[in-house]
């Protein structure tokens, strides 16, 4: 299935949202190698961990066909996503 170019802008940003979530999650409870983590934390992280995994490898695959469609090199397609995504434009000042 193509994606639109936005399509794939809220597919980054979710997967940027996710790898946050999981960097909150090692902040938050340290190493597990230097403290053991419980067992709802081990849970907690591997679900957070899978879910950006699962994203990053969905926006990749989209990525990789939204490139191959539009007749657009791969790296140039991901920096554009990733340019929007993280750096969208800030609103022109209204006069008045």
């Amino acid at each position: 299935m193509a994606h639109t170019f936005e399509e794939l802008v809220e597919m980054q940003r979710a997967s940027d949202a996710a790898q946050a979530q999981v960097e909150r999650l090692r902040d938050q409870y340290g190493p597990p190698t230097r403290k053991a983590w419980s067992e709802q934390q081990t849970a907690t992280y591997e679900t957070a961990w899978r879910a950006w995994r699962d994203l990053a490898r969905d926006v990749q695959a989209a990525i990789t066909e939204h490139a191959q469609a539009e007749g657009q090199s791969r790296t140039e397609a991901e920096a554009d996503v990733q340019k929007t995504a993280r750096h969208p434009e800030q609103p022109e000042p209204q006069d008045g």
